[in-house]
């Protein structure tokens, strides 16, 4: 394939140019993409969510809100004249637009904390937050500025206010940029260093354009592209890193460019689909946790790996054919030899310290990262809301406005539903659901039900006396769901508990209980893959092994930052709480397939060395003489795109990438670089050990390119080789 494509340059060229061509017309002329709802079948919270819908038609049970607080100035109280006036007048204003459901009025609704200080006013939308208007936010905020100007202090929080933020910006713009420097670094030439960043730009641009042109018709929210963006830009450049760097060194050994690009591919190309095969088997993966939201997220991600894969195997060849020398180092060039890779860099020296200590060297490895793993056994899983952004927003101080003036846990209601079909007084019925409810320890207050046209199903909000992400609110909702046995006898009807709260409560829980299902299932199929590459039986469990410590040691990375506090102003965190729900999920999904990438690209060249006749210790040796200075400048790319995003403003995003690179910061350096060469100089010979019978029925893959070396040199072609661009 690397010859063919070498051969055929223009027409490979020619065929990713039509392809992305196509795409991109086909994303300018699709529709919009949706406004996907979060929803996450078999748990209560949605079945609730699901019954409001149909029980009260025209109503969206998840239509964007705003809660507007007022706070009268010092020593004055809301209900003076002059506030109260403003607060009507603010409150009619907030009413206006043709996408605005209702606006109650804190006065009617007695929204009004006890020393009188502060009030609040629900505006509810009949959309959703993501197809609000630019008119309705501005009349939002043109509201609360005239009211600001009357000399109350108004706040505002409420998914009317979040604006989804699509792929692209800063953070990509950051990772290019140090990217860029690593792989000039690196390679020591211009054009090494932009071909990678050529090729991975091409690619994303082929994937997110196919993204949006699918858009409407897979439902795939404006979302979906960020995960397979941000993985298709960092696997996109180290594939063709890979494949370049492999050229060269096949060049140093005398061979022709045409050549060279075909052992390029035949050996390195073979490694980046097989590490390809085992981030797709991981994203795709995602759809063992029954989110409908994260499953289209994994398969979208995976299709941009696919094209990465793709683009490697022949539009990085072809761009070799291209520039056949102008990828080599300046003095290459100018001295017209090539020069083959020294017996001592830096990687070789490294490599035979760890075989000269390879105890100390694994116990300090381990202990390392068991100890950062540690934090883990604390770990809490919620969703961070308002009270997780920077103090300079408005939603934040509205949270604090809130939580002062009515309780902390006025920031978190339950919502209960009330289904009263099988009872003889529906709305009796619900008044005793109400009483008992709110009798619960824990309890604040309730409010009163509201029923729709029927008559059969009510709704009624229950404030708890605990914030939010507090593990006592938790509680409280078990406590409630537990108590619904003999609260729906007492009453003959039936209720579910839902609201963001007990959502997020149920998210959490039903993440934590597909976290060991997927484990089992992308972990096991990747140690059946890395099987069929190594032949061997305790590579693949090593590595599977070391990727687990190096995931619990980045979890407990993001525990003492994001939930203790830990270093948290380093990294510009104002406020702890609990960790994102999918967090564990992204984390194995994500970093499995990237620690899968530098075992395959590294113990390749290892096993490579050692079926063609190395001792088992030398074949380490050679493997990172040959691979780590490639993998360590692979890795910085990584840890590069993802810590961009550490310098988000939203807490969400910002965990991520600070996880994701630090999961890359410890697998990369830690485990594969220390932990896995001195696990193989212990095993020696045994680490290459496959019984005899498993032998004879694993399919024989040779991603070593053992038949490529044993393949007599090709007569020199009758055409000369093409005369070299000039850059």
């Amino acid at each position: 394939m690397g010859r063919l494509a070498f051969r055929r340059r223009w027409y490979v060229a020619l065929v990713w140019a039509a392809v992305l061509a196509a795409v991109g017309l086909g994303a300018l002329k699709a529709p919009g993409a949706v406004d996907e709802e979060f929803s996450m079948p078999g748990i209560e919270s949605q079945k609730a969510f699901d019954l409001m819908e149909e029980r009260f038609p025209g109503a969206t049970a998840d239509g964007a809100t705003a809660r507007v607080v007022f706070i009268a100035p010092g020593g004055e109280k809301v209900t003076a004249a002059e506030n109260k006036q403003a607060i009507e007048k603010a409150v009619d204003g907030l009413g206006d637009g043709t996408q605005v459901a209702s606006a109650v009025d804190p006065f009617r609704a007695k929204t009004i904390s006890k020393d009188g200080t502060t009030a609040f006013a629900t505006v509810t939308y009949k959309v959703g937050a993501n197809d609000l208007t630019d008119a309705s936010r501005t009349q939002l905020e043109r509201t609360l500025d005239q009211a600001r100007d009357s000399g109350l202090t108004v706040e505002a929080g409420g998914t009317a206010l979040a604006q989804e933020g699509g792929p692209g910006g800063m953070a990509e713009v950051i990772g290019v940029a140090i990217a860029a420097v690593v792989l000039l670094v690196t390679f020591g030439s211009l054009a090494a260093a932009g071909l990678p960043l050529l090729t991975a730009v091409i690619g994303v641009g082929v994937s997110m354009a196919t993204i949006l042109a699918l858009s409407s018709a897979l439902g795939l929210s404006t979302t979906t592209g960020t995960l397979a963006m941000m993985l298709g830009l960092a696997v996109g450049i180290d594939y063709a890193l890979f494949v370049v760097s492999r050229y060269r060194e096949e060049r140093a050994k005398g061979r022709t460019p045409q050549e060279a690009t075909g052992l390029a591919v035949g050996t390195a190309g073979s490694a980046v689909v097989f590490a390809g095969l085992t981030v797709v088997i991981a994203l795709a993966g995602l759809a063992v946790v029954g989110i409908p939201m994260l499953t289209k997220m994994g398969l979208a991600a995976a299709g941009a790996v696919v094209v990465a894969v793709l683009i490697a195997l022949t539009l990085v060849p072809a761009f070799l054919g291209f520039w056949p020398n102008a990828v080599l180092t300046r003095k290459s060039r100018r001295s017209g030899r090539i020069e083959e890779s020294s017996e001592t860099n830096g990687g070789a020296r490294w490599a035979r310290f760890v075989l000269r200590r390879p105890v100390p060297v694994l116990v300090l490895g381990v202990l390392g990262l068991g100890a950062l793993a540690v934090p883990v056994t604390g770990l809490q899983l919620g969703m961070p809301g308002d009270e997780a952004k920077p103090a300079s927003t408005t939603e934040r101080r509205a949270y604090d406005a809130l939580a002062e003036g009515f309780g902390p846990g006025f920031n978190g209601p339950l919502t209960i539903v009330v289904d009263g079909r099988g009872a003889a007084d529906p709305k009796a019925a619900a008044g005793t659901i109400a009483q008992e409810i709110g009798a619960t320890k824990g309890v604040v207050s309730v409010s009163p039900a509201r029923f729709n046209d029927a008559g059969d199903t009510a709704v009624f909000s229950v404030v708890p006396s605990t914030a939010p992400t507090d593990e006592k609110t938790k509680d409280l909702v078990t406590t409630i769901r537990d108590e619904r046995p003999g609260i729906e006898a007492d009453s003959g009807a039936s209720y579910e508990v839902t609201g963001t709260t007990a959502l997020n409560i149920d998210i959490a829980q039903k993440v934590q209980a597909a976290l060991v299902p997927y484990l089992v299932v992308v972990v096991g199929l990747a140690i059946v893959l890395l099987l069929v590459v190594f032949r061997s039986l305790l590579v693949p469990l090593k590595a599977a092994l070391g990727f687990l410590l190096s995931v619990l040691a980045s979890l407990g990375a993001v525990v003492v930052v994001f939930q203790q506090g830990h270093g948290a102003e380093l990294f510009g965190v104002e406020q702890t709480g609990p960790i994102m729900s999918l967090m564990p999920i992204f984390l194995v999904g994500i970093v499995f397939g990237l620690a899968m990438d530098y075992e395959v690209f590294l113990v390749s060249r290892m096993r490579e060395a050692y079926v063609h006749g190395e001792a088992a210790d030398r074949a380490v040796t050679s493997g990172f003489r040959h691979s780590a200075r490639v993998v360590v400048a692979a890795a910085l790319i990584m840890i590069a795109v993802f810590a961009g995003f550490i310098g988000e403003s939203d807490s969400m995003i910002k965990m991520i990438g600070f996880g994701l690179a630090s999961a890359v910061l410890f697998d990369a350096f830690v485990v594969r670089m220390a932990i896995v060469p001195a696990v193989l100089a212990l095993l020696g010979d045994k680490a290459w050990w496959l019984p005899k019978w498993l032998d004879r029925l694993l399919p024989r893959v040779d991603v070593e390119g053992e038949a490529l070396s044993r393949r007599p040199e090709p007569a020199p072609e009758a055409a000369p080789e093409p005369e070299p661009a000039r850059i």
